[in-house]
């Protein structure tokens, strides 16, 4: 059935995720004005099975999608399509042989929230930025916690990062000294979209209550020993700020593993690609061989032997995980018990 069709019946709309529970969406019906997204009424619905759960490349919805959808003013509406996605941030499951989870969908600006303790790691920020480089939209990261830290140490912080990834904006950020805010909120203006990523803890709950101007969401204290934090957001969901603009909240995640899609570590690691490219020998190792420009590189001190280290353990780990997406698919195509299984898996996200 074409989306045309189905916008012509009286019984079906067009509406944005905005929170999921389990297998259940709940969605705002989206009226389109000139400039900014207008919402009328909220829907709870469930996918369509026939739509969803037969094919291996079926778009399951997450927060920011916009759907096609049956309305049911006695129950759950039905979920008929996910339309196609300007943006999109994916992590590999961490469940082997299933598909990667889509986050969020849609976003102009991707927040990503390192508190300024134990937090940051330069590791954990390569992964997220390489993640975040095939999502689409803005990334920002937000140094939380900055009234945490002098002048000098802060300055140090900020220097690391734009050390790994030049071009990447950086924001101090304290909701307690009223640190970034500001400049956060210019950032947000109205019709923009942006998802807030980042671990357990950082302070993302916070940013989003001191944004909206009143406690919209709980927050959690973090152990002293190790800096990590509780899970106060336990589910995707939005919040809308008075100006029109959305923010996509989103559970902390400790670890990123690399999905399968192709290219997302060239948004990070250009340079050592540029080096790659100039070797003598197209199948260089960086090894042995005579004319290697990344070998010279790192002896001359132009490239971090720690981040070429980083580059080819995450090279390596989007191999594997192209891998296994080969593997699933050509496991789904076979009728029996693992088709069944996955799909049943993937209703549970």
């Amino acid at each position: 059935m074409e989306i045309a069709n189905k916008n012509n019946s009286e019984n079906t709309g067009k509406g944005m995720v905005i929170s999921l529970h389990r297998d259940r969406y709940e969605l705002l019906e989206l009226e389109i004005s000139a400039d900014i997204p207008k919402f009328n009424k909220r829907y709870f619905a469930v996918l369509k099975p026939s739509a969803y759960y037969r094919s291996a490349q079926a778009l399951f919805p997450t927060v920011g999608d916009e759907v096609i959808f049956e309305k049911n003013a006695a129950g759950d509406s039905i979920i008929l399509e996910t339309l196609p996605r300007r943006s999109c941030f994916l992590r590999a499951n961490p469940t082997m042989g299933l598909p990667d989870q889509a986050v969020a969908a849609n976003f102009d600006y991707v927040l990503l929230v390192m508190s300024l303790n134990r937090d940051f790691h330069l590791g954990k920020l390569t992964r997220y930025l390489a993640a975040a480089a095939k999502a689409g939209g803005t990334t920002v990261l937000l140094l939380s916690k900055a009234d945490l830290v002098g002048r000098e140490e802060l300055a140090d912080y900020q220097r690391r990062a734009e050390e790994l990834a030049p071009s990447l904006p950086v924001i101090p950020v304290s909701t307690l000294a009223e640190i970034g805010l500001e400049e956060l909120k210019a950032l947000l203006t109205p019709g923009k979209k942006a998802v807030f990523l980042g671990s357990s803890g950082v302070g993302k709950s916070s940013l989003i209550n001191a944004l909206m101007g009143e406690e919209v969401m709980k927050t959690g204290d973090i152990r002293e020993a190790d800096s990590q934090g509780r899970h106060t957001t336990t589910g995707r969901q939005c919040f809308f700020l008075p100006n029109g603009a959305m923010l996509m909240d989103t559970p902390g995640m400790r670890k990123i593993m690399m999905s399968r899609e192709e290219g997302e570590l060239s948004g990070v690691f250009g340079k050592i690609e540029q080096l790659i490219a100039a070797c003598r020998f197209g199948n260089c190792t960086h090894r042995t061989e005579p004319g290697c420009a990344v070998r010279e590189a790192i002896e001359s001190g132009r490239l971090d032997p720690k981040q070429y280290e980083e580059y080819t353990s995450l090279l390596t780990e989007e191999k594997r995980a192209r891998g296994r997406e080969l593997h699933r698919l050509k496991r789904l195509e076979r009728p029996g018990k693992y088709g069944k299984r996955e799909r049943r898996w993937r209703a549970d996200e």
